[in-house]
Protein backbone atom coordinates (compact mmCIF):
# COMPACT_ATOMS: atom_id res chain seq x y z
CA UNK A 1 0.00 0.00 0.00
CA UNK A 2 1.28 3.44 -0.93
CA UNK A 3 2.58 5.42 2.41
CA UNK A 4 -0.11 8.50 2.73
CA UNK A 5 2.68 11.34 4.32
CA UNK A 6 -0.37 14.02 3.28
CA UNK A 7 -3.10 12.10 5.32
CA UNK A 8 -2.09 12.58 8.47
CA UNK A 9 -4.52 12.55 11.71
CA UNK A 10 -4.21 16.18 12.89
CA UNK A 11 -4.89 17.31 9.34
CA UNK A 12 -8.75 14.90 9.36
CA UNK A 13 -11.46 15.33 11.47
CA UNK A 14 -12.50 12.12 13.57
CA UNK A 15 -15.03 11.73 11.02
CA UNK A 16 -13.01 11.60 7.79
CA UNK A 17 -10.57 9.38 10.00
CA UNK A 18 -13.51 6.85 10.50
CA UNK A 19 -14.64 6.89 6.98
CA UNK A 20 -10.98 6.28 5.93
CA UNK A 21 -10.36 3.48 7.79
CA UNK A 22 -13.46 1.91 6.80
CA UNK A 23 -12.75 2.35 3.09
CA UNK A 24 -9.30 1.37 3.35
CA UNK A 25 -10.38 -1.80 5.48
CA UNK A 26 -13.36 -2.91 2.72
CA UNK A 27 -10.71 -2.51 -0.31
CA UNK A 28 -8.83 -4.69 1.68
CA UNK A 29 -11.08 -7.37 2.79
CA UNK A 30 -12.61 -7.47 -1.30
CA UNK A 31 -9.05 -8.38 -2.42
CA UNK A 32 -7.83 -10.72 0.01
CA UNK A 33 -11.48 -12.50 -0.47
CA UNK A 34 -11.20 -12.71 -4.35
CA UNK A 35 -7.69 -14.14 -3.84
CA UNK A 36 -8.74 -16.70 -1.43
CA UNK A 37 -12.16 -17.39 -3.28
CA UNK A 38 -11.25 -20.66 -4.81
CA UNK A 39 -9.85 -21.68 -1.15
CA UNK A 40 -12.78 -20.77 0.34
CA UNK A 41 -15.15 -22.46 -1.22
CA UNK A 42 -13.18 -25.78 -1.06
CA UNK A 43 -11.55 -25.36 2.45
CA UNK A 44 -13.31 -26.70 5.70
CA UNK A 45 -13.70 -25.05 8.78
CA UNK A 46 -11.23 -25.81 11.31
CA UNK A 47 -13.40 -26.55 14.13
CA UNK A 48 -16.90 -28.17 14.23
CA UNK A 49 -19.58 -26.18 14.65
CA UNK A 50 -20.52 -28.15 18.20
CA UNK A 51 -24.13 -27.96 19.75
CA UNK A 52 -25.95 -24.45 18.70
CA UNK A 53 -28.52 -22.76 19.96
CA UNK A 54 -32.43 -22.69 18.49
CA UNK A 55 -32.50 -22.01 14.77
CA UNK A 56 -33.33 -18.53 14.21
CA UNK A 57 -35.61 -17.76 11.90
CA UNK A 58 -32.97 -15.82 10.07
CA UNK A 59 -30.42 -16.20 7.81
CA UNK A 60 -32.75 -16.54 4.30
CA UNK A 61 -31.92 -18.96 1.68
CA UNK A 62 -30.36 -18.18 -1.38
CA UNK A 63 -30.34 -14.94 -0.51
CA UNK A 64 -27.18 -13.34 -2.61
CA UNK A 65 -27.92 -10.00 -1.53
CA UNK A 66 -27.93 -10.54 2.07
CA UNK A 67 -24.51 -11.53 4.25
CA UNK A 68 -23.37 -11.42 8.00
CA UNK A 69 -20.63 -9.21 9.68
CA UNK A 70 -18.98 -11.06 13.01
CA UNK A 71 -17.24 -8.85 15.45
CA UNK A 72 -14.18 -10.48 16.81
CA UNK A 73 -13.08 -10.07 20.09
CA UNK A 74 -15.71 -11.74 22.71
CA UNK A 75 -17.66 -12.43 20.12
CA UNK A 76 -16.37 -15.11 17.39
CA UNK A 77 -13.15 -15.52 20.01
CA UNK A 78 -12.80 -15.60 23.55
CA UNK A 79 -10.38 -12.69 24.83
CA UNK A 80 -9.12 -10.09 22.16
CA UNK A 81 -6.97 -11.24 19.03
CA UNK A 82 -4.28 -8.52 19.30
CA UNK A 83 -3.13 -9.72 22.59
CA UNK A 84 -2.87 -13.51 21.04
CA UNK A 85 -1.15 -11.97 18.60
CA UNK A 86 1.22 -10.47 20.66
CA UNK A 87 1.86 -13.89 22.75
CA UNK A 88 2.92 -15.55 19.82
CA UNK A 89 5.62 -12.47 19.08
CA UNK A 90 6.71 -12.51 22.28
CA UNK A 91 7.23 -16.68 21.94
CA UNK A 92 9.54 -15.74 18.88
CA UNK A 93 11.69 -12.86 20.57
CA UNK A 94 9.90 -9.97 18.92
CA UNK A 95 10.15 -8.15 21.93
CA UNK A 96 11.09 -8.38 25.54
CA UNK A 97 9.50 -9.38 28.46
CA UNK A 98 8.22 -6.29 30.18
CA UNK A 99 5.70 -5.26 26.95
CA UNK A 100 4.55 -9.55 27.39
CA UNK A 101 3.86 -8.20 30.90
CA UNK A 102 1.78 -5.28 29.44
CA UNK A 103 0.07 -7.55 27.32
CA UNK A 104 -0.61 -10.30 29.68
CA UNK A 105 -2.57 -7.50 32.21
CA UNK A 106 -4.53 -5.97 29.29
CA UNK A 107 -5.96 -9.95 28.30
CA UNK A 108 -6.38 -10.13 31.84
CA UNK A 109 -8.34 -7.21 32.21
CA UNK A 110 -10.30 -7.66 28.85
CA UNK A 111 -11.71 -11.44 29.98
CA UNK A 112 -12.39 -10.36 33.51
CA UNK A 113 -14.34 -7.38 32.54
CA UNK A 114 -16.04 -8.36 29.06
CA UNK A 115 -15.94 -5.21 27.42
CA UNK A 116 -13.17 -3.23 25.42
CA UNK A 117 -11.49 -0.43 26.95
CA UNK A 118 -10.47 2.11 24.83
CA UNK A 119 -7.00 3.20 26.58
CA UNK A 120 -6.12 -0.55 26.81
CA UNK A 121 -6.92 -1.36 23.11
CA UNK A 122 -4.85 1.76 21.87
CA UNK A 123 -1.90 1.22 24.11
CA UNK A 124 -2.14 -2.68 22.57
CA UNK A 125 -2.11 -1.40 18.82
CA UNK A 126 0.48 1.13 19.46
CA UNK A 127 2.75 -1.50 20.70
CA UNK A 128 2.04 -3.73 18.57
CA UNK A 129 2.54 -1.14 15.50
CA UNK A 130 5.95 -0.36 16.79
CA UNK A 131 6.27 -4.36 17.34
CA UNK A 132 5.98 -5.06 13.08
CA UNK A 133 7.77 -1.73 11.98
CA UNK A 134 10.09 -2.69 9.55
CA UNK A 135 9.20 -6.53 9.08
CA UNK A 136 7.37 -8.16 5.75
CA UNK A 137 3.43 -8.30 5.78
CA UNK A 138 4.99 -11.80 4.05
CA UNK A 139 6.94 -12.45 7.69
CA UNK A 140 3.72 -11.91 9.91
CA UNK A 141 1.30 -13.38 7.66
CA UNK A 142 3.14 -16.24 8.28
CA UNK A 143 3.66 -15.94 11.63
CA UNK A 144 0.00 -15.47 12.22
CA UNK A 145 -1.36 -19.11 10.99
CA UNK A 146 1.59 -20.52 13.95
CA UNK A 147 -0.10 -18.04 16.34
CA UNK A 148 -3.96 -18.77 15.29
CA UNK A 149 -3.05 -22.47 15.90
CA UNK A 150 -1.26 -21.90 19.23
CA UNK A 151 -3.36 -19.52 20.95
CA UNK A 152 -6.67 -18.92 19.02
CA UNK A 153 -8.09 -21.83 17.56
CA UNK A 154 -9.24 -22.94 21.00
CA UNK A 155 -10.83 -19.97 22.23
CA UNK A 156 -13.55 -20.19 19.04
CA UNK A 157 -17.00 -19.90 20.99
CA UNK A 158 -18.77 -23.02 19.35
CA UNK A 159 -22.26 -20.98 19.53
CA UNK A 160 -21.26 -17.94 17.78
CA UNK A 161 -19.42 -20.29 15.00
CA UNK A 162 -22.56 -21.90 14.39
CA UNK A 163 -24.22 -19.01 13.52
CA UNK A 164 -21.79 -18.25 11.22
CA UNK A 165 -22.19 -21.29 9.74
CA UNK A 166 -25.53 -20.94 9.32
CA UNK A 167 -25.32 -18.05 7.11
CA UNK A 168 -22.75 -19.96 4.86
CA UNK A 169 -25.22 -23.18 4.54
CA UNK A 170 -27.71 -20.58 3.73
CA UNK A 171 -25.07 -19.60 0.35
CA UNK A 172 -24.58 -15.96 2.18
CA UNK A 173 -21.46 -14.85 2.76
CA UNK A 174 -19.50 -13.88 5.85
CA UNK A 175 -17.11 -11.18 6.99
CA UNK A 176 -14.89 -10.84 10.40
CA UNK A 177 -15.16 -6.94 11.50
CA UNK A 178 -12.41 -6.06 14.04
CA UNK A 179 -9.83 -3.91 15.07
CA UNK A 180 -7.44 -6.18 14.96
CA UNK A 181 -5.16 -5.74 12.42
CA UNK A 182 -6.49 -6.47 8.87
CA UNK A 183 -3.92 -9.90 8.14
CA UNK A 184 -4.67 -11.54 11.25
CA UNK A 185 -8.49 -10.98 11.04
CA UNK A 186 -7.81 -12.47 7.31
CA UNK A 187 -6.20 -15.80 9.31
CA UNK A 188 -8.68 -16.84 11.83
CA UNK A 189 -11.63 -15.85 8.73
CA UNK A 190 -9.81 -18.64 6.11
CA UNK A 191 -9.13 -21.02 9.02
CA UNK A 192 -12.56 -21.00 10.08
CA UNK A 193 -14.33 -21.19 6.55
CA UNK A 194 -15.77 -17.67 6.67
CA UNK A 195 -15.77 -15.43 3.41
CA UNK A 196 -12.88 -12.55 4.71
CA UNK A 197 -12.07 -9.25 7.10
CA UNK A 198 -12.42 -5.70 7.76
CA UNK A 199 -9.54 -5.17 10.07
CA UNK A 200 -7.67 -2.18 11.21
CA UNK A 201 -5.54 -1.27 7.97
CA UNK A 202 -1.88 -0.81 9.04
CA UNK A 203 0.42 1.07 6.10
CA UNK A 204 2.79 -0.67 4.58
CA UNK A 205 5.38 0.40 1.25
CA UNK A 206 6.94 -2.13 -0.90
CA UNK A 207 5.38 -4.94 1.67
CA UNK A 208 6.95 -3.57 4.71
CA UNK A 209 5.29 -2.34 7.77
CA UNK A 210 5.70 1.89 7.87
CA UNK A 211 4.94 1.83 11.71
CA UNK A 212 1.54 4.06 11.05
CA UNK A 213 -2.30 3.18 10.43
CA UNK A 214 -4.46 4.21 7.49
CA UNK A 215 -6.67 6.35 8.89
CA UNK A 216 -7.61 4.65 12.30
CA UNK A 217 -8.43 1.70 14.26
CA UNK A 218 -11.19 -0.19 12.89
CA UNK A 219 -13.24 0.48 16.20
CA UNK A 220 -16.88 1.78 16.48
CA UNK A 221 -17.64 4.33 13.95
CA UNK A 222 -15.22 3.08 11.50
CA UNK A 223 -16.41 -0.74 11.83
CA UNK A 224 -19.79 1.18 10.45
CA UNK A 225 -18.21 2.75 7.79
CA UNK A 226 -16.27 -0.49 6.79
CA UNK A 227 -19.65 -2.30 6.88
CA UNK A 228 -21.29 0.55 4.77
CA UNK A 229 -18.11 0.43 2.25
CA UNK A 230 -18.29 -3.06 1.40
CA UNK A 231 -21.97 -3.64 1.32
CA UNK A 232 -21.69 -0.83 -1.75
CA UNK A 233 -18.90 -2.55 -3.16
CA UNK A 234 -20.86 -5.83 -3.23
CA UNK A 235 -24.13 -5.05 -4.00
CA UNK A 236 -25.55 -5.87 -0.63
CA UNK A 237 -28.78 -4.75 1.05
CA UNK A 238 -28.53 -3.55 4.68
CA UNK A 239 -31.95 -4.52 5.90
CA UNK A 240 -30.98 -7.98 4.78
CA UNK A 241 -27.63 -8.30 6.83
CA UNK A 242 -27.29 -9.26 10.28
CA UNK A 243 -24.24 -8.13 12.46
CA UNK A 244 -23.48 -9.45 15.75
CA UNK A 245 -21.61 -8.33 18.53
CA UNK A 246 -20.56 -7.91 22.18
CA UNK A 247 -19.75 -4.60 23.12
CA UNK A 248 -21.88 -1.53 22.90
CA UNK A 249 -19.20 0.78 20.67
CA UNK A 250 -20.40 -1.39 17.86
CA UNK A 251 -23.94 -0.11 18.04
CA UNK A 252 -23.21 2.01 14.96
CA UNK A 253 -22.43 -1.24 12.95
CA UNK A 254 -25.55 -3.42 14.77
CA UNK A 255 -27.87 -0.29 13.50
CA UNK A 256 -27.17 -0.07 9.86
CA UNK A 257 -28.55 -3.72 9.49
CA UNK A 258 -32.01 -5.17 9.39
CA UNK A 259 -31.09 -8.20 12.06
CA UNK A 260 -28.44 -6.89 14.58
CA UNK A 261 -27.54 -9.79 17.08
CA UNK A 262 -26.31 -9.19 20.87
CA UNK A 263 -23.73 -11.89 21.14
CA UNK A 264 -22.05 -11.99 25.00
CA UNK A 265 -23.90 -8.07 25.42
CA UNK A 266 -21.83 -6.16 27.60
CA UNK A 267 -24.22 -4.10 30.30
CA UNK A 268 -24.84 -1.29 28.02
CA UNK A 269 -25.18 -3.58 24.56
CA UNK A 270 -27.65 -5.46 26.54
CA UNK A 271 -29.85 -2.59 27.87
CA UNK A 272 -29.72 -1.22 24.30
CA UNK A 273 -30.56 -4.48 22.68
CA UNK A 274 -33.71 -4.99 25.27
CA UNK A 275 -35.23 -1.70 24.21
CA UNK A 276 -34.70 -2.55 20.28
CA UNK A 277 -35.71 -5.75 20.84
CA UNK A 278 -32.91 -7.09 18.83
CA UNK A 279 -32.15 -10.78 19.61
CA UNK A 280 -29.45 -12.25 22.12
CA UNK A 281 -27.17 -15.02 22.66
CA UNK A 282 -24.83 -15.20 25.93
CA UNK A 283 -22.45 -18.33 25.42
CA UNK A 284 -20.06 -17.58 28.55
CA UNK A 285 -21.68 -18.90 31.76
CA UNK A 286 -25.23 -20.27 32.59
CA UNK A 287 -25.57 -17.67 35.05
CA UNK A 288 -25.30 -14.84 32.31
CA UNK A 289 -27.36 -16.92 30.18
CA UNK A 290 -30.18 -17.28 32.33
CA UNK A 291 -30.69 -13.30 32.72
CA UNK A 292 -31.37 -13.44 28.60
CA UNK A 293 -32.88 -16.64 28.62
CA UNK A 294 -31.31 -18.60 26.30
CA UNK A 295 -29.00 -21.59 26.61
CA UNK A 296 -24.87 -21.42 27.45
CA UNK A 297 -22.29 -23.04 24.94
CA UNK A 298 -19.13 -23.95 26.07
CA UNK A 299 -16.50 -21.91 27.00
CA UNK A 300 -17.20 -21.79 30.98
CA UNK A 301 -13.79 -23.55 31.78
CA UNK A 302 -11.72 -21.17 30.10
CA UNK A 303 -13.61 -18.20 30.81
CA UNK A 304 -12.92 -19.30 34.85
CA UNK A 305 -9.36 -19.99 34.57
CA UNK A 306 -9.00 -16.49 32.45
CA UNK A 307 -10.96 -14.55 35.03
CA UNK A 308 -8.80 -16.57 38.41
CA UNK A 309 -5.41 -15.18 36.19
CA UNK A 310 -6.99 -11.32 36.19
CA UNK A 311 -7.86 -11.56 39.71
CA UNK A 312 -4.67 -13.22 40.93
CA UNK A 313 -2.71 -10.91 38.89
CA UNK A 314 -4.91 -7.88 40.09
CA UNK A 315 -3.72 -9.13 43.80
CA UNK A 316 -0.18 -8.91 42.98
CA UNK A 317 -0.53 -5.73 41.76
CA UNK A 318 -1.68 -4.79 44.63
Amino acid sequence: MAALGWLTPRRRSATARSVLAGEAAAEAARKTSAEDESALLTGAPDQASGQAPEEPAFPVAGDDRAAAFFDLDNTVMQGAAIFHFGRGLYKRKFFERRELTRFAWQQAWFRLAGVEDPEHMQDARDSALSIVKGHRVSELMSIGEEIYDEYMADRIWPGTRALAQAHLDAGQRVWLVTAAPVETATIIARRLGLTGALGTVAESVDGVYTGRLVGEPLHGPAKAEAVRALAAAEGLDLERCAAYSDSHNDIPMLSLVGHPYAINPDTKLRKHARSLDWRLRDYRTGRKAAKVGIPAAAGVGALAGGTAAALALHRRRR
